[in-house]
This record gives structure tokens, sequence and C-alpha cells, in this order.
């Protein structure tokens, strides 16, 4: 098993750009007409506002689309131009209070087309998304708007505004600036362009990434292929292949027509080649992975990230930056390029000095088994797990029976928000869902207040994106008197019917990961939308998601959840004592796989904005790694660059390196938990007053060290990951 500490993709996707449902715009439709029959004519009268998607069709999203962004024109040429002279009243929470149609839309179809898409949902996407593109546009863009915005900004210190105002007006301003405001008409005119190609790129990315993925699901008709999986794993591949391709009706199956289907996750390693004896299957799936979206064909994505990183250069020059990377981190934490890229080049020589290490172990072990075999990266989940039960008497099969989904959503997520601020959770059975394994929960605060609705949809489907992460379907805003409504996606494995769903450990903590960003979202307390809950810097907005994983494994918290779904036992002591021990093991290779994508990802956006050429990904991907001394070729990259969906569509561009450094934020903040009394009431709600409800309306720097009495350092990082000199497995 390897430590929980892995990257959660699509984590907070509210962090993306709000319009970013980018694809090719293929000509116009014909939309049913908007009207009150449409369900997002008006706010939905469900609690908190909650969609009713038991009336929402596909048909009903475009004509709600291009209504929103009308009525957001109209709003905003209102603002622009009012003949009164421009006040923070009438021209910030004016635009706080535009909109809302296409807000209260975007937010659902966000919603749908990552977790639960379908043809006629990307054909909306397609026709939209340069629409949507223009629409932000229209608003940063906009000459008349900039200058009542300006207008206020420049006498801001005399209007004697309260600390949460100031910090919108300054947020707001810079925004403007950010986006080309200062440009000239010409140049907006050539931003609009990038953008609009932008946009369409990055959902052209998309929908070639979940095809690709789909399309490289291991399918085999050889029971043999597949030795070393379980019964229960077995049963679902079979489940899986079904699915995929039901028999006609009526026809029942023929003899030799049994199937078994291996899906891919978004990341470059799979789940099962921990089991698979078999090397040539290993071999096949993992290439599968590694190639999805470079087999050529309509699925290729290779020329669409050589345009989009030309495009983004571009822009940076646009708009006065060397490169992309430095226009698009002046409002994160690290500021820079090079403090970025700085932080990440220290962690490497640690990282791969011990993943050197793990792999001399590995191949020891397969020299010993006469296996006449150089290791590869397909071997290195199936012979890392046979060094990890050498050096720790640990199977991953005799922990699975001890995380149970159910229980460790009830008895450990929910627990833990119980314990440390008061939560408890209540399921609803009449708020509508968009697929039936989505469950609803009402969140009641400490003071049985109701908090929110919190929606969580686990299981993997063909037409979800892969990974896992939270967002909105709707924000809290005391200005807009709006509750917010939380969801969580990951992509388990279902479980054949009446079977367990029983989780490795990492996928425990992906739980509890996400459900940080959900905490993060509930307890959102502020006056303005675009302040609230997760809308904060890339690399702050994992802090509180990652420090959460945290909890998976401290022993009240463990021992409340860890029961054998069959017998109700608890873990053995001995076996927690294994899992515990183990912590820290391949953690040399869990990290320079980390690393790995993060530098790819800044070397992508580093290129030289005045100059940038086509690149081919292939041999970039190649020079980059190498460059960063992170070309090791059984230690693959976590993400390949053609199927590196946090970078070419998720808002995570120059950004990846945010999950280490938010890594080493809240490994300071557990350690502050530690030394305090760990998990308590007082400690909890103190991190909730200081941290968690303040979204972005402080300077996140600050914040951070005012909470933690000091500034972070790296020393607890490199201790949690046993990476610390000295430190052993």
């Amino acid at each position: 098993m390897s430590h929980p500490r892995l990257i959660r993709t699509h984590c907070a996707r509210s962090l993306a750009a709000f319009f970013a449902f980018s694809v090719c715009a293929l000509g116009a439709q014909t939309p049913a007409a908007f009207g009150p029959a449409n369900p997002f004519y008006a706010p939905s009268t469900l609690p908190f506002h909650a969609p009713p998607f038991d009336k929402i069709k596909d048909s009903d999203y475009q004509p709600a689309l291009d209504a929103g962004i009308a009525q957001q024109q109209d709003d905003i040429d209102q603002i622009a131009n009012n003949p009164a002279p421009p006040t923070f009243a009438n021209t910030l929470v004016a635009l706080e209070k535009s909109g809302q149609l296409l807000k209260r839309v975007n937010l659902v179809f966000n919603c749908v087309t990552a977790a639960n898409t379908d043809d006629e949902l990307q054909k909306v996407q397609d026709y939209e998304a340069p629409r949507l593109a223009a629409a932000q546009d229209a608003i940063h863009l906009n000459s008349k708007l900039f200058a009542r915005v300006k207008a206020v900004y420049e006498k801001r210190a005399s209007l004697h505004l309260d600390p949460e105002s100031v910090k919108l007006l300054d947020w707001e301003y810079q925004e403007f600036v950010h986006d080309g405001a200062n440009l000239s008409d010409a140049d907006k005119e050539k931003l609009k362009k990038i953008n609009e190609e932008d946009s369409s790129l990055e959902n052209t990315f998309m929908t070639k990434l979940l095809a690709a993925a789909k399309a490289g699901a291991f399918v085999t008709a050889d029971a043999e292929a597949l030795a070393g999986l379980s019964d229960a794993q077995m049963a679902a591949a079979a489940q899986a292949a079904q699915a995929r391709q039901p028999a006609a009706a009526g026809d029942p199956p023929g003899p030799g027509s049994q199937q078994w289907l291996i899906p891919l996750q978004n990341t470059t390693q799979q789940p099962d080649l921990t089991f698979l004896t078999d090397r040539a299957t290993r071999q096949a799936i993992f290439e599968n992975s590694w190639n999805r979206a470079e087999r050529g064909g309509a699925n290729d994505t290779r020329s669409t990230i050589a345009r989009l990183a030309q495009l983004r250069a571009q822009k940076a020059a646009l708009l006065g930056y060397p490169n992309y990377a430095a226009w698009n981190l002046t409002d994160q934490m690290a500021k820079t390029p090079a403090a970025a890229i700085g932080f990440v080049d220290a962690l490497v020589p640690a990282a791969t000095a011990k993943a050197a290490s793990e792999a001399k172990e590995i191949q020891a072990l397969i020299d010993q088994q006469h296996g006449g075999f150089a290791l590869e990266p397909w071997d290195w989940e199936f012979y890392s797990e046979q060094v990890r039960k050498a050096k720790y008497d640990l199977d991953e099969s005799e922990i699975k029976p001890y995380f149970e989904l159910n229980s460790v959503l009830e008895n450990g997520v929910f627990y833990t928000a119980h314990q440390l601020y008061g939560l408890t959770f209540k399921e609803r059975h009449d708020i509508p869902v968009y697929q039936p394994d989505v469950r609803v929960f009402e969140v009641f605060d400490a003071d049985s207040k109701p908090l929110a609705l919190f929606y969580c949809d686990y299981f993997k489907r063909d037409n979800k994106n892969g990974g896992a992460w939270m967002d909105v379907l709707m924000n809290q805003s005391k200005l807009l008197g709006t509750l917010p409504v939380i969801y969580n996606v990951a992509n388990f494995e279902k479980p054949a019917p009446g079977e367990p769903a029983l989780l490795s450990f990492d996928d425990v903590t992906t739980m509890f990961h996400e459900f940080g960003h959900g905490l993060h979202g509930m307890f959102a307390d502020t006056e303005y939308p675009s302040l609230s809950g997760t809308q904060v810097a890339r690399d702050f907005v994992e802090f509180p998601s990652q420090f959460n994983e945290h909890w998976a494994s401290y022993p009240e918290v463990f021992s409340h959840y860890a029961d054998n779904w069959k017998t109700g036992a608890p873990m053995p002591a001995a076996l927690v004592a294994k899992l515990k021990k183990s912590e820290t093991f391949n953690q040399g290779y869990d990290l320079t796989e980390i690393l790995a994508a993060a530098e790819l990802d800044l070397q992508w956006h580093t290129l030289p904005s005045a100059t940038a050429p086509l690149e081919d990904p292939d041999k970039f991907e190649v020079e980059a790694l190498e460059r960063t001394h992170l070309w090791i070729p059984y230690v693959p990259p976590r993400y390949r660059s053609s199927y590196f969906l946090h970078i070419w569509n998720e808002g995570y561009q120059a950004g990846y390196y945010a999950y280490l450094w938010t890594e080493m934020l809240d490994d300071n903040a557990f350690q502050w938990f530690l030394g305090h009394g760990g998990l308590t009431r007082a400690n909890g709600d103190r991190f909730r007053r200081m941290i968690l409800s303040r979204g972005n309306t402080e300077d996140l720097e600050k914040m951070y060290e005012t909470w933690l009495g000091a500034k972070p350092t790296i020393q607890p990082m490199l201790k949690f990951r046993g990476l610390q000199e000295g430190s052993s497995n």
C-alpha cells in the first residue's frame, strides 16, 4: 500500500476559471425557447435552492445558458452605463449581484458534464464554450465598467469600508488588470480571440481524453490473464464488461462470450497492477494507460496541447509577461515561477534518492525470484507490494475488509467533523439527484441549525471524468442569502450487486481529502460570493483538504470506522501497527511521480512567450524531465502531458506544484494540532474561525501565519513522508 499522500485529481474544481467549459464551436444550435417551463427560469424552491434534477432535461441547458449570458450582459451594461457617480454599492456590490441566472445554470452544468455527461451535453458544451469565454471577456475587457471599478479603487482610502469590502475591491480591481483591462482596444480584440480559442481547445482536450480513457480499457476473454485479482474484483470486471457491451435484447450470453474489463483511472499507474501476476497483462494495462491519448486518430491530444501551450505563451506576451506562469502566479502564494520551481527543485534530490533505493530493493526481489528482467514501471506496484509484505507482513487484501465505504463515510469522515466542529448529518431521500448512485445529506451545525447540503458520488462510470473532486451547486453568501450546496465526486470501483464497497487506504484518504474541501465550502461565512469558500489561490485551496487527510489515520478516528464489514470486529491491533509502520513505505516513488508531473506543468508554462513555437509533446516531455533530473524510466510522471487533465482543462496550469506547497502548509498545521491536544472542539473551532470560514477575505499568507503563530517550514513535510535524514521505513 502506498502512502495516502497522492495527488487528488480535479480537487476543488471551482478554482478553474468559471467559464472554462471549452470546446470547438460547432455552429448555431436551435434550442427551445427559454421561459417559465425551464427549471432554471427561477431559483429552485427546494431546500437550500438545491437543483431540481428530477425536472432538468439535457435540452434545458442551452436555452438557459443563452438566456443567462444575455441577462448577465444586460446587468453589466446597466452597471457600466449608470449615470450616477461610481460607488462601492452601485459598482462592486452590483457586480456581485449580477448574472444570477448564468451562475445558477452554469454550476449545475459544470456538475453534470463532469460527473454524468452524454453526447447531447457534450454538444451543448461544444456550442457554448466560446460564448461563455466571450461572456467573461465582456466583463473584464469592458472599458466603461473598468473605469468605474478603477474610480472606486483609487479613492478606497477615504471610503471607510469594512475589511471584507476592502478585500473585494482590491481583488476585483486586480482581476480586471490581470485579465487585460489596461490593454489597448486592438490588443483586447487579440486577447478575446486567444481566450476563445483556448476555451475551445480546453474542452476539445477534455472530450478527447474522456473518449481515450474509455477506449484504453483493458478487455480480455481470458480469465487466466487476470490471475491475482480477487473474486470480487473479477465480478466487478465482468460487470464492467457487460455494462460496456450489453447483449442484444433477448439474447442469452453464448458460450465463451464471457469478458472482463479493467477501466483506466486518470493517473499513469493503475490500481490492479498491484495484484496481477501475469506480467504481459500488467504491461498491456500500463501501456494502455501511458499511450491512451497518443494512439493517433480522433482521441490523440498531442496537437491540442501543443497549441494550448503556444496560445498561453502568446497570451502572456500580450499581457506583458515573459511566460504564462509569470502571469498566472501573480495572485498565488508563490507569486513567481522562480519561487514555485525553486520549491519543487528542492524536493527532487531526497525524493529521487529514496526512489532509487526502493528500486534496488524491488530489483533484488525480482532477481531473487529468478525473474530475469529489469524493473519496468508496470512491475513497480506488483513487486513493491511484495516488498511491503516482506518488510511489514502486510497484505492489501487483509486491510480492505475493514474499510467499507459507508462505515468510512459515516463513522470516519462524518465522525471527525462532529468531533472537531460539532457537525451532524442526516441523509435526505427527498432531494433529487443527477444519478442513482448519488446520496444527499443535510448538514447541521453544532447549534442544530441547518448549515449545508452535501452530495456524494463515489463510483466510477464511463461518462464521468477520472479522479476525485469537490465543487458547489450553490455558494454561501450573506449578500445573496444563500447557504452552501457542496458535492464530492470520486471514481472508486463499484462492487458487484450485493457486495460491499471495500476501499484501499488510499481511497479512504481520498474521501477525507475531498471532504476537507467540502468543509472549506460548508463553513464559508462571507458577505460576498466572489470571496466565499474555496475561491482562493490554488496553492492554498488544497491546504484544508490535505490537512483533513491526516485524521484518516488518527487513532481515535481510525478505531471508530475500521471495523470488519462482515463481523463488525475492529481491526486487530497487530494489523493496525503494521499499517502504521508502513505509512512511509514507497515515499520515494510517490513523491517522485508527483514532482515529475509538477515539473512538466511548470516547464510547459514557462515557455518563452515571445518566441514559443509549437512543441512536439513527446520530445518536450523527455527533455523537460531530463532537464529537471526526473527522467527515471521506472518512475513515470503521475500524469503524462497528453492526459494531464489538471493543467489543460481544470485550471491548474502552472499550478500543479500547489499540491506539494499546500502539503507543506497542512503538515505544519497538523503538527500544530498534535502539539495542542489533537482532535478537540477547541482546536477545530479555532481552525474554522480563523481559516475555514474566511474564504478569500484576507491575505492568505498572513491569515495562515496568524493562525499557526509562525511561518511554515518544509521539515514537517519531510518528517511525515519519512524523508528526513535518518528516517526509515
